[in-house]
């Protein structure tokens, strides 16, 4: 049995379900953030219930993400010690900020938030939420730092069979990461439009007494997904240029073209939803269109599959090599016998099914559920009810 492949087919299964997790937790904190700016704005009531209920659906994903975050970087360890080894001076290092910096930081902001409800000054609160957001992308930009090196090293030199880290700076510049982050961000701002307006929808076609919660959720959703799609499409095709600088040949590498081909397409198709809601909001019809409510719960599902078929592209066009002209893939796993990687690809992937299985039934049961009615306490926290 070759370990190789089953070690590639399990880091590539977490990876990506992973990923999923990460997409819409970025999304959702971004869209409650504006929720809750308007509502500390404005005063609406409607729009601290906003805040509330899609700040919940945001607290289950970011929850079990982190499970499911926690059980990739065993793999590190694990599996793929040859990295380590090669690179982990130069390839740790983002991570190691990420986690010690970012993450924490991420999650005691979000501790406060959740009991400061109704237990602070709403100002204060509000920029809670914002360090939040912050540090959330700010964990994406490290974790993009530590991927576009594999891409490109940058910044490094080889010594002594290992890569050492000459200037910190130049990963920041890579050109790896020029357009490869913009389009992550474009990708979780569309991916969390896409829910909050397919939950909407799904509301409506059910008739729901709360047709002005929904309308302005779903207001929000369609802006959001529709700026979403022109950043993705744009920086999409942005980093075409930017490859042909460090990997020229991936564009045209055949294990690439089927999921390019079918990323592009979807890209597409999800930006003519986008402008569809866009055009019906502008006439004051989003809440009659009972197509198009049809259409967006049929296609909360495509940023997740563009995003699968994107990361792909991003690995599989990196091969044969790990760190791109620097260590092949089969040097980096490690020596451990191929039924023991077997064993851990088999647990770790139902590990990954129970979690998203979780996460599914769990914001499936919030979202049908809806808001909380109107006279309900403000006081309580944000995971009342869950």
């Amino acid at each position: 049995m070759n370990a190789l492949p089953i070690a590639r087919l399990q880091f590539a299964t977490t990876t990506s379900l992973h990923f999923l997790f990460v997409l819409l937790t970025l999304g959702l904190v971004t869209l409650v953030a504006v929720m809750q700016t308007r509502w500390t704005l404005g005063g609406k009531p409607e729009l601290l219930r906003m805040t509330r209920f899609w700040g919940r659906l945001y607290v289950i994903n970011y929850a079990l993400g982190i499970a499911t975050g926690i059980v990739m970087e065993f793999q590190f360890g694990l599996t793929w010690t040859g990295l380590s080894a090669f690179a982990g001076d130069v390839f740790g290092a983002p991570l190691a900020i990420e986690a010690l910096v970012a993450f924490f930081l991420e999650s005691t902001f979000l501790g406060l938030w959740i009991f400061g409800f109704g237990r602070m000054n709403k100002w204060l609160h509000l920029t809670l939420l914002w360090l939040v957001t912050l540090t959330a992308y700010a964990s994406a930009l490290f974790i993009m730092l530590a991927n576009s090196f594999l891409q490109n090293p940058v910044g490094s030199h080889a010594e002594g069979g290992t890569l050492r880290l000459d200037d910190f700076g130049a990963l920041f510049g890579n050109p790896a990461l020029a357009a490869s982050l913009p389009h992550i961000v474009g990708a979780a701002v569309l991916t969390g439009g896409f829910f909050v307006v397919g939950v909407s929808a799904w509301h409506f076609l059910k008739r729901t007494p709360e047709v002005e919660f929904f309308r302005r959720s779903m207001r929000v959703g369609v802006v959001a997904a529709l700026l979403g799609a022109i950043f993705v499409v744009n920086q999409g095709f942005a980093q075409f240029g930017e490859l042909r600088k460090y990997q020229p040949d991936k564009l045209k590498d055949s294990a690439v073209g089927l999921p390019l081909g079918l990323m592009i397409v979807l890209g597409f198709v999800m930006l003519l939803c986008a402008l569809l809601g866009a055009l019906l909001l502008i006439r004051n019809r989003v809440t009659k269109a009972r197509f198009l409510h049809h259409l967006m719960v049929a296609a909360i599902p495509l940023p997740f599959v563009a995003a699968i078929l994107g990361w792909l592209v991003r690995e599989l066009g990196r091969q044969p090599w790990l760190v791109w002209g620097e260590l092949r893939t089969a040097d980096a796993i490690a020596d451990v016998p191929a039924g023991q990687i077997l064993f851990s690809f088999i647990a770790f992937s139902l590990l990954f099914a129970a979690l998203a299985v979780a996460d599914w039934v769990l914001m499936a049961r919030v979202a049908k559920r809806g808001p909380d009615p109107a006279d309900e306490p403000a006081e309580l926290p944000v995971l009342s009810g869950v």
